[in-house]
C-alpha cells in the first residue's frame, strides 16, 4: 500500500535536487569601498542539498528521489548540471552522480546512529561521504579512459572533477556543519 506522506517526501526531495542543480554557489566578499564582490565556486547547491534532505528525511526517501532524478535526466528532460540524455553517460560527471549513492548512505548511517547528531560526527561523515563520491567518480573516469583508450585525459579529468572541486565541497560541508551547530544550540537554549 502507498504511504501518501512518503510519496510527498520523495517529490519534495526530487524538487530540491533538481532546483539545487541549477543554482551555482556564490560567496559575497565585502570590500573596503563598500562594493560587494562575488566569487563563484565551480559547484552547485546539489551536494549540500542532498546532505540536508538526507538529514531531514530518511535515506531511502532521498535514494528514491535521486534515482528518479537520474531516470528523468537520462531519458526524459535534461535536468543535470550540464545537460542530460543517454549521452551524459559518456561524460565524467555521471560518475560523480553515481557517487551520490554512497554519500546518501553514509549520511543516512549518521542519521540512524544518533537521535541528536553531534556536529563533529556530521563533519566526519560529510567528509567521508564526499571522499566516497569522488572515489566513485574517479573509478568511473578510469573505466571510461580504459574503455575508450584515451589515457591522456585521465589526469585532466581527475584534476578537473575531483581535485578541483574537493576543496569547495569541503568548504560547503564545513559551512553546513557550522549552521547545524548554530541551529542545534538555538534549539536547546529555548
Amino acid at each position: 500500500m502507498f504511504n501518501f506522506n512518503k510519496i510527498i517526501e520523495v517529490f519534495i526531495s526530487l524538487q530540491i535536487i533538481i532546483i539545487s542543480t541549477f543554482i551555482p554557489v556564490f560567496i559575497s566578499i565585502p570590500f573596503s569601498n563598500k562594493l560587494i564582490g562575488k566569487f563563484e565556486m565551480p559547484i552547485t547547491w546539489q551536494l549540500p542539498s542532498i546532505v540536508i534532505i538526507t538529514l531531514i528525511f530518511n535515506g531511502k526517501i532521498v535514494m528514491k528521489a535521486f534515482s528518479i532524478y537520474l531516470i528523468v535526466g537520462l531519458f526524459i528532460i535534461p535536468v543535470f548540471h550540464q545537460g542530460g540524455s543517454l549521452g551524459y553517460l559518456l561524460t565524467p560527471n555521471f560518475g560523480y552522480l553515481l557517487g551520490m549513492y554512497p554519500l546518501i548512505k553514509i549520511i543516512d548511517n549518521l542519521n540512524k546512529r544518533n537521535r541528536i547528531i553531534n556536529y563533529f560526527d556530521l563533519l566526519k561523515y560529510g567528509i567521508l561521504g564526499i571522499c566516497s563520491m569522488h572515489l566513485i567518480g574517479i573509478i568511473y573516469n578510469c573505466i571510461q579512459v580504459l574503455f575508450f583508450r584515451q589515457y591522456g585525459i585521465l589526469l585532466y579529468n581527475i584534476s578537473k572533477y575531483s581535485l578541483g572541486k574537493f576543496g569547495y565541497h569541503f568548504i560547503v560541508i564545513t559551512t553546513i556543519t557550522l549552521l547545524f551547530k548554530i541551529i542545534n544550540n538555538n534549539r536547546y537554549q529555548r
